[in-house]
């Protein structure tokens, strides 16, 4: 076994001239009033890692170029498509009227699973929610679903970013099952 460097692990990567003939994954993503810019830039990161196929900057959400958001992202704005829009609401009726399946990543009365999703459930528009206060109900009321992260340890919920990494990557997961 060796590590890779840089250029060897560049060789089978896309560049931003060959983004628009790569397959995304059909998941579209709502933040909706989070407050850090870093987790933002981080969610940024790992949506470009997953290749998304949109990220939508909902509230009070930072943006770029705000130099903190950028300081995580590191670039990732440039290759992820990302539009801001003030009413997160505005977005999932889009989708929905699209035929877009709407998940919150929150924890409900009425949870499924984070892996428990299937091929099936895609497109899919997922939620994320304020790092304190989590997807509003009125947002909740508008999904198809909800799915958690299931919680072992004393905490009862995980931070933003890292909850993101986790069910985007387990999406990947599931859609790229044949």
């Amino acid at each position: 076994m060796k590590k890779l460097t840089h250029d060897e692990i560049s060789e089978n990567r896309s560049t931003l001239e060959t983004l628009d003939k790569v397959d995304k994954l059909p998941v579209y993503v709502v933040l909706n009033s989070i407050r850090s810019s870093y987790n933002v830039g981080s969610i940024f990161r790992t949506s470009d890692g997953a290749m998304i196929e949109k990220l939508y900057l909902c509230g009070y959400t930072p943006c770029p170029p705000k130099k903190e958001v950028l300081k995580t992202a590191l670039g990732s704005q440039d290759s992820v498509n990302w539009e801001f829009v003030e009413n997160p609401k505005d977005v999932v009726l889009k989708l929905k009227q699209q035929g877009v399946k709407i998940i919150a990543l929150e924890q409900t009365d009425n949870n499924l699973p984070y892996y428990s999703l299937s091929k099936t459930d895609f497109p899919i528009c997922l939620i994320v929610g304020n790092e304190i206060t989590g997807v509003s109900q009125d947002l909740i009321d508008l999904c198809d679903a909800s799915i958690e992260i299931p919680q072992y340890g004393i905490k009862q919920s995980l931070n933003v970013a890292v909850a993101y990494g986790i069910s985007i990557f387990e999406l990947r997961k599931v859609f790229d099952q044949k």
